[in-house]
């Protein structure tokens, strides 16, 4: 209980187990009464104190305060994951050839473990990836590339199978493994804006930077890495001639890492003019 007058100061006093209070010695005068409980509203009297009176209060009851709990809605980040990715599978170029691992949203959600294993899967799996590897291991047949694995179906089968484990090692490693690692986005977030050197830099620069999970700009171990995995990897089916141990393995991860700066110029300037379906918020972007 808190009493408030004019001529003096506020005194305070608690109520007996009974409710049951009084303040001795209250000047004559006007006066305010707060009455406060915990988890009950305050209640607030007022009035006049003649010389000499004993005012007496008539039983008060405090009702329940309101309660108010607040709710905060949202969605969570790896559902809008989802649904960015949703949106990166539609991208194909010329209505057919995969773009998945670009995102043209630049503050997309970052991937967990799961969608980059999945998204890096649906990649290895697309039908137009069979498609050009197909052409790639004809085009080495005709040049007698990796004259080992011989012509003929044979040949062609052999030249196949590495150039899809090319393809595979190097996608699955540097697009889901090494980024599930090192906690790194494998997608390219295209820039859009900018002087052309900028954005030429720009490209050129996301073979070896990448966008970490946090949102900060990092090294990007995990194409690096990837690439130079892929490329000791190649070791194992390669035929012997072709075999140079750690110089093989350096060559065909310097290929990959000048092949994902050659992509990603094509991506900052010209593939997203050849693809149809992108995000809706994105398209009066250049």
């Amino acid at each position: 209980m808190r009493l408030t007058q004019d001529t003096s100061t506020a005194e305070e006093q608690r109520s007996d187990t009974n409710g049951q209070f009084s303040f001795p010695d209250v000047a004559a005068g006007p006066f305010r009464l707060t009455i406060t409980a915990p988890g009950l509203q305050p209640q607030t009297l007022a009035g006049t104190l003649n010389p000499g009176e004993i005012h007496i209060l008539s039983a008060t009851t405090l009702p329940v305060a309101t309660a108010v709990t607040a709710v905060n809605v949202g969605v969570a980040s790896v559902e809008v994951a989802e649904e960015q990715i949703k949106l990166q599978e539609k991208q194909r170029v010329l209505g057919a050839i995969p773009n998945f691992l670009v995102s043209y949203i630049p503050d997309a959600v970052p991937l967990n473990s799961s969608q980059k294993f999945k998204l890096a899967g649906r990649m290895m799996i697309d039908p137009f990836t069979f498609v050009m590897v197909a052409g790639a291991a004809g085009i080495a047949q005709g040049q007698n590339h990796f004259a080992g694995y011989g012509q003929g179906a044979a040949g062609y089968a052999k030249r196949y199978g590495a150039g899809y484990a090319d393809m595979a090692s190097a996608t699955f490693l540097g697009s889901a493994v090494f980024p599930s690692l090192f906690k790194q986005d494998p997608r390219y977030f295209y820039k859009g804006t900018g002087s052309k050197p900028s954005r030429l830099l720009y490209a050129v620069g996301n073979a070896v930077i990448c966008k970490g999970d946090n949102g900060h700009w990092q090294a990007n171990y995990s194409n690096v890495l990837g690439n130079l995995a892929a490329g000791g990897i190649s070791n194992l089916y390669y035929p012997e001639q072709d075999r140079n141990g750690p110089a093989l393995t350096f060559e065909n991860g310097a290929i990959g890492i000048a092949t994902t700066a050659v992509a990603n110029v094509f991506q900052e300037f010209v593939v997203k003019k050849l693809t149809p379906k992108l995000p809706k918020h994105d398209q009066g972007k250049p």
